[in-house]
Formats: structure tokens, sequence, C-alpha cells
């Protein structure tokens, strides 16, 4: 019976003619069951329906293209999802049907490996230059969530290349230099041998067709005498094997146009140079025997010195296993034999893929995904005995990523930790950048400085002239370089603004005692920054900012007056402007506001830390009279400070919004709320709250207390 035949009488319409449908059933009946060949015939009904009336440069039916990808991952034994999304691939991007429609019809799973195609889609290539197409591969490994999508995109690349012809000549030699520099690379990263010999070729052909001809007519000239040559040989090895008991199937490798091209190049030889070097490749049931073949191939032939290499032992970075020889052959002819056995063989072909071809008759419970990540686990196994750690680092990076690749304006690809922000981006672009940044904008929108990039995203930072970081970026950023940075402005900040506050609290105290920093002049700074240890007058005006030292004490040592002669100080008060920065700070156990009366106690360390007068813990201060320090409010202070409310409400549905509500309408910004304590009647609340000074605070306790559902309003104290 044509079950291809009977499945696709069943489709209606356009989906029932054959755009190569019939071969992608019979392939993939041959190692799926029945209700997932069905599965794909309905992804098939589906996509043919989408893409109905579209056509390629070539003219054909679109819907050919994505059967043909379809193909190529049944022919590796792909299972059922990737062949949905293989066939559903573009109906996204190209036809009306939605992500959730696929969702709902196929499932997640294809959904995803869909949308992920879809991304990578989305993505151009901008720049030529080697480390960017290296950055470039990064990327596109970094985007994917499932091993499947990489698959679906390289066979959608392949048959792209396949059917390139009818495209402009310039387009042709843009799409194969990515094709080479891109999609090659990536297929022989995940092992994929077959797909990246193809891809190199095609890619080879149409990006210098003049010299892929003339490889081509000479290698076509010289097929006649290796073909005789490659005959001879096999049935020399073929023999032996058979006398030595060892079965196993001998092949005589072709010749690939683009391996000799780059040949030629890298090594500067002509043609007959490397065609002259005949491939064979001897496929065994199991490791030992790889070994005792190798042995026997070293009698026949005698290899020459230091060109052995032993794969199986210590396996290629895409986890390729293999024994390599070259040997002198018949009349001293180079000869190259690679032993392997079959296992070795489909990896070396299919890689990652191969996973699939071997697990198809698993009914096992678990996911392709699952089965990807242990059959890469078991490579990094392999690894262990060996000393290569480029493997390992290799399928960290670039299967299990943990960085991003985003662009910058002008097309450079910037590569940064999982979960950075254009914070980070700003200061991996240049520490200056970074310092100054004041916005961003991400794909040309703008975006909290605080946002997480993506992968693909291009970032452009703006900046200005006298900014400065925000210590607050440390809460968010996540390089090393941008932490740094911050971390250095503010030392240097916080140095300058103690430097600033000791110089005032120092002539402050000398004008208690009748006294300036003037009056004092130079030489006797000089004299007491001697007896002091110190080598600058700001490194003494930085420990006075930094309550390391007493401002009054130095004002005696400078004007040799007697520490304990204290009828001289005056009263007067320094005063503060609400905006001293990192070395006069407020208290967050009473919350001082403009129009309280206030002191400061100078804190080691600190600077100076404002309390209101009637502050509880005062009392534990008031035993270091010496540290204590008069201040007074600036009259006009524009700036907001935070405050602290507790609110007690009868307990009902909404009054927390309510309260809220009427608090932002006293024009406060609220930064925190939290629910003390509830009973089963009564609530209360706590409110940090922004607002300009003590008449501000009075107007919202004013109001809130008006409403019906409160009890009690009152400001924290301690």
């Amino acid at each position: 019976m044509d079950y291809a035949a009977t499945i696709l009488s069943r489709l209606p319409g356009v989906a029932r003619r054959d755009h190569g449908v019939r071969k992608l059933v019979e392939t993939l009946e041959s190692y799926l069951p029945e209700d997932q060949v069905a599965k794909v015939l309905q992804a098939y009904e589906f996509g043919a329906v989408a893409h109905e009336g579209q056509t390629r440069k070539s003219g054909e039916p679109y819907i050919t293209h994505p059967v043909a990808v379809a193909q190529e991952l049944a022919e590796m034994h792909l299972d059922w999802q990737a062949i949905c999304a293989a066939i559903l691939h573009d109906v996204v991007e190209d036809t009306e049907a939605s992500l959730e429609e696929i969702t709902e019809k196929f499932g997640e799973d294809v959904a995803l490996i869909v949308d992920g195609v879809s991304k990578l889609d989305q993505i151009q290539f901008r720049s030529r230059a080697e480390a960017q197409a290296e950055s470039f591969r990064k990327m596109m490994l970094a985007m994917i969530e499932d091993i499947r999508v990489i698959l679906v995109k390289l066979s959608d690349r392949l048959h792209n290349m396949q059917t390139l012809g009818a495209m402009p000549a310039a387009k042709k030699k843009r799409i194969a230099r990515e094709t080479i520099d891109i999609y090659a690379p990536i297929a022989n990263r995940l092992g994929i041998n077959s797909m990246k010999v193809q891809l190199e070729d095609l890619g080879f052909k149409h990006l210098h067709p003049f010299r892929y001809r003339v490889l081509e007519n000479a290698l076509k000239k010289s097929k006649g005498s290796q073909k005789q040559i490659v005959k001879r040989i096999s049935d020399q090895l073929a023999k032996a094997m058979q006398e030595d008991g060892i079965e196993g199937e001998i092949i005589g490798r072709e010749k690939h146009l683009y391996s000799i091209y780059r040949k030629m190049a890298e090594k500067k030889r002509v043609l007959s140079d490397v065609v002259d070097v005949y491939g064979f490749r001897i496929i065994v049931d199991d490791v030992s025997t790889c070994y005792q073949t190798l042995g026997l191939v070293h009698q026949l032939y005698k290899p020459m010195p230091g060109r052995f290499k032993d794969y199986i032992a210590i396996p290629r970075i895409n986890g390729y296993q293999s024994l390599h020889t070259t040997l002198f052959g018949p009349k001293g002819l180079p000869l190259e034999v690679q032993i392997r056995t079959r296992h070795m063989d489909r990896v070396a072909e299919s890689g990652v893929a191969a996973h699939w071809m071997y697990k198809a008759d698993d009914r096992s419970d678990g996911t392709p995904q699952r089965r990807a990540r242990e059959w890469l686990a078991n490579l990094a196994e392999l690894q262990r005995s060996g000393t290569s750690e480029e493997f390992l680092e290799s399928v960290r990076v670039d299967l299990f990523p943990d960085k991003i690749y985003v662009f910058t304006p002008k097309g450079d690809i910037m590569p940064l930790p999982k979960r950075s922000t254009t914070v980070d981006f700003a200061y991996a672009v240049h520490t200056d950048i970074g310092d100054r940044t004041v916005a961003a904008k991400v794909n040309r929108q703008l975006v909290p400085l605080r946002t997480q990039l993506q992968n693909g995203q291009t970032v452009e930072i703006i900046t200005t002239r006298g900014a400065r970081p925000n210590p607050n970026w440390l809460t968010f950023v996540r390089t090393a370089k941008a932490r740094t940075a911050i971390r250095q402005h503010m030392k240097n900040l916080r140095r300058f603004e103690s430097v600033d506050l000791g110089k005032r609290l120092l002539d402050k105290s000398l004008k208690d005692l009748d006294s300036s920093l003037r009056k004092v002049g130079k030489v006797r700074m000089s004299e007491a920054l001697d007896e002091l240890g110190l080598n600058k007058s700001d490194e003494l005006f930085e420990q006075i900012g930094l309550g390391e030292r007493l401002a009054p004490l130095t004002a005696r040592l400078l004007l040799g007056a007697d520490t304990d002669d204290e009828e001289k100080a005056k009263s007067a008060s320094l005063v503060i402007a609400g905006t001293e920065g990192m070395v006069v700070s407020y208290a967050k156990c009473c919350y001082p506001l403009p129009g309280d009366d206030v002191m400061g106690y100078l804190t080691a360390g600190r600077g100076i830390v404002i309390h209101r007068n009637n502050c509880g813990n005062l009392s534990n201060f008031r035993k270091q009279p010496e540290k204590w320090i008069a201040v007074s409010w600036e009259k006009s202070i524009e700036r907001d400070f935070h405050c602290q409310i507790h609110c007690e409400t009868r307990n009902r549905t909404g009054v927390l919004a309510e309260v809220a509500a009427t608090i932002a309408d006293s024009g406060s910004n609220i930064e925190q709320v939290e629910v003390v304590s509830r009973h089963e009647d009564i609530s209360v609340l706590t409110f940090l709250l922004q607002v300009h000074d003590r008449i501000h605070l009075a107007k919202i306790i004013r109001n809130v207390r008006k409403m019906p559902s409160v009890i009690k309003v009152s400001r924290t104290i301690a």
C-alpha cells in the first residue's frame, strides 16, 4: 500500500499536490510511527494553504522550499516536532498565520522552534571582519533555546544555497560569504560534516565562480586515473582485513572543492600537490577493532612520521572521533586513512543531529532537547580522558552560553554577560561614556538605564557633559568594569565632598574661637600637620569631614588653645542645604525635614548624620558631646526628603488604595508601603514618602486624617 498517496488523497485543494511531500512521507515512515507522520502531514496542509499563491524567485510554489528543508532533516532522522517546524518555519514571517495558531495546532515545542528560526532570520550580518563573524556565530547560538532551531536554520540555508541561481550576482556573493563565514562553521561546530561540506562547496561556487569551474574541470580530468588507483588500494586493504579476520567497510573519500581551494591558498601549493592525496575511510564495529585495523594498515603501508592523530582518545571540539594516519602508498603516493566505528561515523556526518538517528527507536520518556543535552554531556565525559580544554569551553560558550551579543549603532558586535544592562554596555564601550551616561535607546526606543539587554538588540547611549555616575547604578550593573568605574568615581567624589565639608567645619570651629583658616596662616598649618603626621591640609580636611577627627579639637590645636577652655565656643551653626551628598546624610530613624529642629552627629567614616532634636536615639549620643555639631537649614531648599508615617485604619476592602490615592493627590510620591500589623478590625499601614518639607508633610497628614476609614495618623520617630 502507498501510504503517502493514501494520506495525500485525503488532503484538500492545494495541499493535495505533491511538492516533494511524497518523498518526505516515505522517509518519515521509515523511522516514525503513523500518528507522528500524520502530524507532519497536518503541518504540510497548514503550510500549503498559508503559502498559497506565493512563489520563489525561480517561479516554483513557495511550499516546495519548506518541504525540501524538512526532507533534509528527515534524512537526519529528526523528530516530528523538528520536521513540522521546518515546514512551518516561514509562515509567521511571510503569511498571516500566528505563533498562537501553531501552538494550538502543533504544540509549544513546534512553536518554539518556529519562533527561534524567525528571530535568527531577523538578524542581519553587518560586518565582514573575521572577528565579527565569530561573534555573529556565537550570537546566533546564544539566541537558541532548542538545538533543533539551529538545525532547521542550517537546513534552510542549505536549500537556499542549492537554489541560489535565480538571485542577482551581488546578492549571490553576499549570501555565499555569509554561508562560508557563519553557517558552515556552525555546522562544523555542531559536528554536521555532510552539511558543512555542502555549504562550503556551494558558497565557494557562488563566491568565486571562475575558480570553482577551474578546479571542477581539473578534478574531472584526473578522475579516470584516480578511480583505478583508489580501486587498487581498496582491494589491497580489503584483502588484508579479510586475512586478519576484521569485518568492515572501506570507502574511498571524494575530494571537496572548497577544501582543495583552501589548502592551495593557505599552504601556497599548486593543484597537483593537493589533488594527488588519496583518502580512505574504514568503518568497523567497535573501538578495539579500530586500533587493530590501524596496526594492520601500518603493516601494509609505511606511515609518515608525525602524521598520526588519535581523535578517539581525545575528540575534537565538535565531538568528532576517529583515527587519522597518513601513509606512503603504492609508488610513494600520499595516502590518508580514517578509521572509526559506525557510531562515530554517524556522529561525524550528522553531529548533534545524530543523536536523534540512534535514538529513533527509543520510546522512553524524555524530550529531544534533553536527549541532545545528554549527548553533549557524553562528549564532555569522553573529553575528560584527554587534555583538550578547548572542547569544554567551546561547548559552554557556544551551546550553553553565559553571554549575550548586542550591536552598537555602527553595527559592531559587543559581547556582554547575561542580564547586562544599558549601563554595562556604556562602560564596555568606554569608561568616559559610562560616566557621562544620562539615557539609553534600545532598538531606537528610549528605555530605563536598568533595562536588561537581549541578544541581537542595537543599543545607543546618550551622554551629556557634566553628567556623573549615580550610586544607585551599583544595584543593577553586572560587569566588573562598570562596578569598578562607578565605585572609583564615588570614591573620588566622596573625597572631594569630605574635604569641602571638613574645611567648612574647621573654619566654623575656628570662628567660634574668634579666628579663621585665613588668620591661622600657612606656617602654623604646616607645623600642625607635622604634629599630626599628615602631608597636606586636604588630608586633614578629609579626616574632619569623615568624622575621623573632631573640628573643635583641631581648631584648638591650630590656635594653641587649652582644650578644656570651652567658654570661648559660640553657638554658630553649620548651614545645610540638603544637597551635601555622601558626607552629610539624614538619619532613617527619625527622617529629619526642613523646618525640624535638628543636630549633627559626627560619625567616623560617614561624616555628619542629621537627626531631629527629639529623636530617641540621641540619648546614646549625648554621652559624647564633643561629636555634636550645631546645624541649621538653609532658608530655600529645593529637593525632596524621605519621611515615614504610620496610618491606623479600619480593616475594610480598598482602604489601602484610598489612602494611597489621597497621599498622591497631596503631591507626594509613595516609595514603599507595608502592612506592619493586622487585627480583626484594624490595619496599621506604614508609608515611606517623598516630601518637600515639614509644611508639606503636615498637609498630607491633615488630608489623610479627614478620611472616614482612618483612625490615627502619626509621623515615625525613634
